[in-house]
């Protein structure tokens, strides 16, 4: 198994990494300003999996596939930014019936489901995270100790239980600001708004950084 002293140090990396706000975290605030907390931790939820499932990719081998390939790299990060941008202007077109739906809950159910798939959709499309585990991980990972996939998963669950705390606080932090937003149709209508600016600009920024040569 993983050594506590490689357990550690890849932690320390990993929380050196989550701190710095990326897709991930700017999607949560986009909407945890857009749709409120549920919706907030609900998508941190669907992008946990999301990230999770990178982690087995990268187990199972599949994760030098993406990382080494420059096309099936660039496909997904530009499928991915793609997806940012739809619900960044989908957000926006919807902001000024924010009021009815902050106060409504009859499609609660409904909403919260598209809300984890959305999360799990950036989680799994993540450039900074697939170039992290794929390149990064395997490094840490005692190969004389054997079992190296169980290792993988192991140190990729640490990732996801810092990524999770981390995310989840800046998704109650901006959820907490929309609430005093929540209290003037108006002021709720901006700040829908600036959830949808947010995710547009974080799919634009997605798709031209972070590429491979």
């Amino acid at each position: 198994m993983v050594s506590s002293d490689r357990l550690l140090a890849f932690a320390a990396m990993s929380f050196l990494l989550i701190v710095i706000p990326g897709p991930s975290v700017l999607f949560v605030i986009g909407r945890a300003l857009a749709q409120g907390r549920r919706a907030a931790m609900t998508t941190v939820a669907g992008n946990t999996v999301g990230a999770f499932l990178l982690v087995v990719a990268v187990a199972l081998g599949v994760g030098s596939i993406v990382e080494r390939s420059v096309l099936v790299f660039t496909v997904l990060k530009l499928a991915g930014a793609a997806y940012l941008v739809y619900l960044g202007v989908k957000a926006w077109r919807q902001r000024g019936s924010l009021r009815a739906a902050f106060t409504g809950a009859e499609k609660a159910a409904q909403a919260g489901l598209r809300t984890f798939w959305e999360g799990f959709a950036v989680g799994v499309a993540n450039p900074k995270t697939m170039v992290f585990f794929a390149a990064v991980l395997p490094q840490f990972v005692d190969r004389a100790q054997g079992h190296i996939a169980v290792q993988m998963l192991v140190l990729g669950l640490v990732f996801n239980i810092i990524a999770l705390a981390s995310d989840s606080l800046w998704g109650l932090l901006a959820a907490t600001g929309r609430d005093w937003f929540a209290r003037s149709p108006r002021r709720l209508s901006l700040v829908g708004g600036i959830g949808g600016v947010t995710m547009i600009g974080l799919g634009v920024t997605v798709a031209v950084t972070g590429r491979k040569d």
